[in-house]
């Protein structure tokens, strides 16, 4: 679903700005006032935000309700959380605020973008045991932890953003596992809660029949939108245990056995498709490969052709011949 506003009219603005970012009172330079606002929801628990501000505008908001990461693409950006003051600039990346407490921001011809990310998804993406009581994960601080830091959220977020955000329609799959990476570098990115180290539990439970009851919940559900904490559910294991056991038994990540999967099921359905109708980007998202270059990357690593020379060799006519024949003898 998406949303645009594009707009001059201070009234509109109001509105815009109470709905979507929780703003209670502000005001804004009467000189000149426009404010575009484009809103890409990539999936239930995660969306994309632009926002342009061609003016000064001074607000003040309640909860946010989710945690708004933000770049900041031009202009300045002045947050004021709990008395203490943070001015932004160009390429500076941050958290806006707590998703339960307000805050006071003034921009200055502002643009600038957002990846609004609930807490649920944090807890998807670094949850403990199925069953146990785990603290509420929370962010922390405000800032990256690292310059380094700072460039892998640039870099991740434009990856996600430059993909989804024009509304072009994608397979859920492919919407919610790019939402599921943002919550992933966020947590990498900036100070939090989460244990991201495996704990004396984890690495006793990162045993074979773990992996067993990992791998067959991939091979019998590799066509759905399952993540990590899927598979660590079906495998009664946490998270941390379940990447433990398979880099200790298997030497791969959970994550690469399931692409491994849907590689095979990708390259079944390339050699039983028809060239004339079928394209390779139709299989490859279909199985949860957003990226084009990366699928024939993989794909040519494993089976030593590219998807493209497997498409074109496909002769689904000539094989219903010979299933025929095979039905005669």
């Amino acid at each position: 679903m998406a949303r645009m506003v594009d707009t001059r009219d201070i009234d509109v603005t109001c509105q815009a700005l109470s709905s979507m970012y929780g703003v209670r009172r502000f005001e804004a330079s009467p000189a000149r006032h426009r404010m575009r606002i484009d809103q890409q929801q990539l999936a239930p628990t995660a969306a994309l935000h632009e926002f342009d501000c061609v003016m000064r505008l001074d607000a003040e908001a309640g909860p946010l309700g989710a945690y708004f990461f933000g770049q900041m693409l031009a202009g300045r950006m002045t947050f004021d959380r709990k008395g203490a003051t943070r001015v932004y600039g160009p390429g500076d990346v941050f958290l806006a605020a707590q998703p339960d407490r307000g805050y006071d921001a003034r921009l200055e011809d502002s643009r600038h973008r957002w990846a609004a990310v609930d807490q649920s998804l944090l807890h998807e993406v670094a949850d403990a045991a199925p069953g146990s009581r785990q603290r509420a994960i929370q962010i922390t601080g405000f800032e990256p932890t690292s310059a380094q830091a700072a460039e892998l959220w640039r870099t991740t977020f434009a990856y996600v953003y430059d993909t989804f955000a024009a509304g072009t329609p994608t397979s859920p799959l492919l919407a919610r596992q790019a939402a599921r990476l943002l919550a992933a570098t966020a947590l990498e990115v900036f100070p939090s809660t989460a244990a991201l180290e495996p704990t004396a539990a984890d690495r006793r439970d990162a045993h074979p029949a773990a992996v067993r009851r990992a791998i067959r919940f991939i091979d019998d559900n590799a066509h759905l939108d399952i993540a990590v904490a899927d598979i660590a559910a079906a495998a009664f294991v946490s998270i941390r245990a379940l990447q433990l056991a398979f880099r200790r038994h298997l030497d791969l990540t959970p994550t690469a056995y399931l692409r491994r999967v849907r590689l095979e099921q990708a390259h079944r359905a390339l050699t039983a498709a028809d060239p004339a109708t079928t394209k390779v980007a139709e299989i490859a998202a279909r199985w949860g490969f957003v990226s084009h270059s990366r699928f024939s990357a993989h794909y040519r690593d494993v089976y030593g052709v590219t998807p493209t020379a497997t498409l074109r060799s496909a002769d689904p006519a000539r094989r219903s011949s010979e299933k025929s024949l095979d039905r005669d003898v």
